[in-house]
């Protein structure tokens, strides 16, 4: 699968969430996986790319122009794309990916899942979305949304659109567990056309 993962570009946070980051992009890559990330180089982003790779895994990466001008462009990726603007930059992520991890992050993190949580929601994705917060970090968010459903804000299967874990063993089991379409890996393309 292309797993898009969402996390944190902050440079001021814990080391257990970079630490975090590199364990996902190590497990992303052990099985199988290609990696669909933001395409910078900082924080939890740089720390799940650099991790994917040294497993031996594939990485695409999705920058808008103003990020790579400041230069934190990952130009080690299998694959950069530069768009115009985050717009751009979050749509092409969307399409290029079977599958949503989110690791704890901030208002660019929750802003991500927000957009991939109500599409599934209204039904327009039937593709995995898996939270991964050993920390409880997003506990406040999921209560939030409790109290959104009892007041009648939301609907029933709010719930059902996402799963929340709290390793990564357990993460990686609900989204390859609930994964609809599974991608041809580079090698099985290149037998194929071989």
């Amino acid at each position: 699968m292309n797993i898009c993962v969402f996390c944190a570009s902050s440079l001021k946070i814990d080391e257990k969430y970079l630490e975090l980051a590199t364990e996902v992009g190590a497990e992303l890559a052990q099985r199988g996986h290609t990696l669909v990330s933001g395409g910078a180089t900082v924080s939890c982003m740089g720390a799940v790319t650099t991790a994917t790779r040294a497993s031996g895994g594939r990485t695409i990466g999705v920058i808008p122009q103003v990020l790579v001008d400041i230069e934190i462009a990952d130009t080690d990726s299998d694959e950069l794309i530069v768009t115009t603007g985050m717009r751009e930059r979050k749509a092409i992520m969307d399409e290029r990916s079977d599958a949503f991890l989110v690791l704890p992050g901030g208002i660019g993190t929750l802003e991500e899942l927000f957009e991939i949580w109500t599409a599934r929601v209204l039904g327009i994705h039937d593709r995995p979305l898996v939270i991964l917060d050993p920390w409880g970090l997003y506990t406040p968010l999921r209560q939030l949304v409790e109290n959104m459903y009892e007041a009648g804000f939301t609907r029933a299967n709010v719930f059902d659109a996402i799963s929340w874990t709290s390793t990564v063993e357990e993460a990686f089991a609900h989204l390859e567990a609930t994964a609809k379409h599974v991608r041809p890996s580079v090698e099985e393309l290149g037998e194929s056309t071989g």
